[in-house]
């Protein structure tokens, strides 16, 4: 009795469909002898895996589509640039406080003497409001920026300055005594009135005390 070879490699009695499989014998298949063992069947090669993260490789890629390791070099890939800082403030504004003899010798206070040999300090400014005052127990203030100690001519409440909602810094007059002035101008803030302040901004308080601002 002939045998034939399906398509998959087994022996069949049966010459239309294997008598294993039932794979269709077509014509033209080369019959086997009786008892002769069919080729084994070589199953398909496993997909070469990501000695990084265990990822088959995907035929021949080069790069591992999970994590990014080359198959050609055996490397991982490498930031050649550091990634781009994330949205928001790009750091903090400062204010140095000085006694500023220029300004005072435009208030022409008599019977005060000018403070010299002071220094000066530099405070952060902190959002979303910096006082600047006098503090007093009896009186309950007690502003971020004090100059109870340093310049006799502040006000308790003597101006605000406040940070907006587009990041920029403000200040306010709150109805001080001796006034708060911008820059070089002649005429000081009138009580509760605004303006906006960039980096390199005078503010004179007081009667010798000027804050520079600086942005970040």
């Amino acid at each position: 009795m002939s045998a034939h070879t399906c398509p998959n490699g087994h022996v069949s009695g049966e010459a239309d469909y294997c008598d294993t499989c039932g794979a269709k014998i077509l014509p033209g298949d080369a019959p086997s002898l009786a008892g002769t063992p069919a080729a084994p069947v070589t199953p398909a090669a496993k997909g070469e895996e990501c000695p990084h993260c265990g990822t088959p490789r995907g035929g021949s890629a080069r790069f591992c589509e999970d994590c990014g390791y080359d198959h050609t070099t055996g490397k991982m890939p490498q930031l050649t640039e550091a990634p781009p800082e994330p949205d928001g403030p790009a750091g903090e504004w400062t204010a140095t406080l000085f006694a500023d003899a220029a300004y005072f010798a435009l208030n022409e206070a008599e019977g005060v003497t000018f403070p010299a040999g002071s220094g000066e300090r530099t405070v952060t400014l902190t959002p979303p409001q910096v006082r600047i005052g006098r503090s007093s127990t009896s009186k309950g203030t007690s502003p971020e920026i004090d100059l109870a100690d340093s310049d006799p001519g502040a006000s308790h409440n003597h101006a605000l300055l406040t940070l907006n909602v587009d990041g920029q810094w403000l200040v306010t007059d709150l109805g001080s005594t001796n006034g708060t002035y911008l820059n070089d101008e002649d005429q000081p803030l009138t009580a509760g009135q605004s303006r906006a302040l960039k980096d390199g901004d005078q503010v004179h308080v007081g009667v010798w005390t000027t804050l520079t601002l600086h942005a970040p």
